[in-house]
């Protein structure tokens, strides 16, 4: 009988030393996820901020747009804007769990001169609410006549894609 007992008993100290260790390494993931949450936080933060991380600021991007043609001095800029669709480059990045989407912008802008496109440009960047790449822009120079004051002699239309990545859905805070 006491052999008996001292072998359920080694037993359920290996047992118990098994669960010990599963969570002696659970603790030490949970050390490495929060670490890892440390590191990165105030920069992921900070993506979400510029409006890269979350759902799209379409209007954001327009003010954004208003403010670089007025910061430019510009004569107008027009846009449509397309639905959101999964990004095309995003199998380069390898995003794991995360999503990323575009929405491509074609953007017209009133130039004085060619020399404005890329002040435009960098004025919007610079506003910080979103993160757009330029896939191409054809400039054209155009007559349009009146006064000197209001008059712009190049066109430059540009196709903008709008990117921004979602962060995966936990399961309890899915909508219904």
């Amino acid at each position: 009988y006491i052999d008996f007992e001292l072998t359920k008993a080694k037993r359920e100290l290996a047992r118990q030393q098994g669960n010990l260790r599963g969570a002696r390494a659970q603790l030490q993931k949970a050390r490495d996820d929060n670490a890892t949450i440390a590191r990165y936080l105030n920069r992921y933060q900070n993506l979400q901020r510029i409006g890269f991380i979350g759902d799209e600021q379409r209007i954001d991007w327009l003010d954004a747009l208003r403010f670089a043609n007025q910061q430019g001095r510009l004569f107008g800029v027009t846009y449509q804007i397309g639905s959101q669709q999964p990004y095309s480059h995003a199998g380069e990045f390898d995003p794991g769990q995360l999503t990323l989407h575009q929405s491509e912008m074609k953007v017209t802008v009133r130039l004085l001169h060619e020399g404005d496109l890329m002040p435009f440009l960098r004025t919007l960047a610079a506003q910080r609410v979103g993160v757009f790449s330029v896939d191409q822009c054809t400039v054209e120079r155009i007559y349009t006549g009146g006064s000197a004051r209001n008059r712009f002699n190049v066109r430059a239309d540009c196709d903008l894609a709008w990117i921004t990545l979602r962060p995966p859905v936990a399961a309890g805070d899915r909508k219904s």
